[in-house]
C-alpha cells in the first residue's frame, strides 16, 4: 500500500543561534537538512516521519569554505564532498581524505552531499570518518551553551548514534598539521564501485629517519562504529618499519576488529581482508613518508 508523506513543519533560519533555538522548541521530530543525500531519499521510502524540518543552508555562520590557518585546515559544516576532494590544500597536505572521498563513486553524490552530514549518519561503513579519524579531527559544535570542540574518536556512539544532542549542530571540522615526512593512505574493499565498503582502512605514518615516530591506524566496517587499532599502531611506534613489521601490525589489526556476519560480507572475510588492507595502506603510507 502507498503511503503518503506526512506534512511537516518547514523552518529557513538565518543564523545558527536561530537554528539552535528551533531545534532546542522543537527538540523531538526534527531533522536538519543540508545536502540531503541520506535525508531525502528516507522521506521518499517513508522510513522516517519528521515534524519539523530545519534546513541549515541560509545561516550566515555556517560556510563552506576550506581555510588554511596557523592551527591547520577549517572546513565548513556546508562544504561539499567534491570540494573538499578537488582543494588543493587537502590534496598537498592531507591526501589521506583526499584518497577516501575519491573512493566514492557517485560524483552526483559527492557534490550534493556535505562531509559533515556523512558524518551524521553515524555509519560504521563511511569512508570519510576513517581518514578523519587517523588525521585527529576536531569537530566544532554550537548548541544552546554556546561552543564547544569535539574529538573525532569521542563523537560516534554505536550504529546511527552520535553525542550529539538534538539541538546542537556541527558548524566546522578542524584538522591539525601534520609533522614532515608524515604519509596517509587509505583503501577499501567493495563488491562494485557503487557500493558502500565491506572493510575500509586509513592510515597515517610520521617517520623520522628509518623510525616511526607516529602512526594512526583506522578500519570501518567491522565495529559498531570506526575504530583505531592502537594495538597494531603500539607494534610499529618507535621501531624501524620492515615488510616483517608491517604483517605483525596488520594480523594484530585483523585481532582487534569485531565484525559481523551480514548480506555483504562474513565475519571470518572481513577479518582476513582487514588484515590486507591495513597490510597495503601502511606499505603506502610509508613510501609517500619517505617521499
Amino acid at each position: 500500500m502507498f503511503r503518503t508523506l506526512k506534512p511537516f513543519e518547514y523552518f529557513e533560519p538565518k543564523t545558527i543561534k536561530e537554528a539552535v533555538d528551533i531545534l532546542s522548541t522543537h527538540d523531538s521530530g526534527t531533522k536538519i537538512l543540508a545536502g540531503g543525500v541520506d535525508l531525502v531519499p528516507r522521506l521518499r521510502k517513508r522510513q522516517i516521519h519528521p515534524e519539523y524540518m530545519v534546513n541549515i543552508q541560509q545561516a550566515k555562520e555556517m560556510n563552506g569554505t576550506i581555510e588554511d590557518t596557523a592551527e591547520g585546515l577549517r572546513i565548513g559544516a556546508l562544504a561539499s564532498l567534491r570540494s573538499i576532494e578537488l582543494s588543493p590544500l587537502v590534496h598537498k597536505n592531507y591526501f589521506v581524505l583526499h584518497e577516501a572521498i575519491a573512493s566514492i563513486a557517485s560524483t552526483q553524490v559527492k557534490t550534493q552531499g556535505t562531509a559533515v552530514g556523512n558524518l551524521c549518519v553515524a555509519t560504521p561503513a563511511s569512508d570519510v570518518a576513517p581518514a578523519l579519524l587517523v588525521l585527529n579531527a576536531n569537530f566544532r559544535v554550537v548548541g544552546p551553551s554556546g561552543e564547544k570542540i569535539v574529538p573525532v574518536e569521542n563523537f560516534y556512539l554505536g550504529v546511527g548514534k552520535t553525542v550529539l544532542q538534538d539541538n546542537e549542530i556541527i558548524v566546522e571540522i578542524l584538522l591539525p598539521k601534520l609533522q614532515p615526512k608524515t604519509g596517509g593512505a587509505f583503501l577499501k574493499l567493495v563488491r562494485t564501485a557503487a557500493d558502500i565498503a565491506k572493510v575500509n582502512a586509513a592510515v597515517i605514518l610520521t617517520m623520522i629517519d628509518d623510525t616511526c615516530s607516529d602512526v594512526r591506524i583506522a578500519v570501518g566496517s567491522v565495529a559498531p562504529t570506526v575504530l583505531r587499532v592502537k594495538k597494531a599502531e603500539e607494534i610499529l611506534k618507535g621501531q624501524k618499519v620492515e615488510p616483517k613489521l608491517i604483517e605483525a601490525a596488520a594480523k594484530t589489526a585483523a585481532e582487534e576488529v569485531k565484525p559481523i556476519s551480514d548480506l555483504r560480507s562474513t565475519a571470518e572475510y572481513r577479518r582476513e581482508t582487514t588484515l590486507v588492507l591495513v597490510r597495503r595502506t601502511l606499505s603506502a603510507a610509508l613510501e609517500r613518508a619517505k617521499a
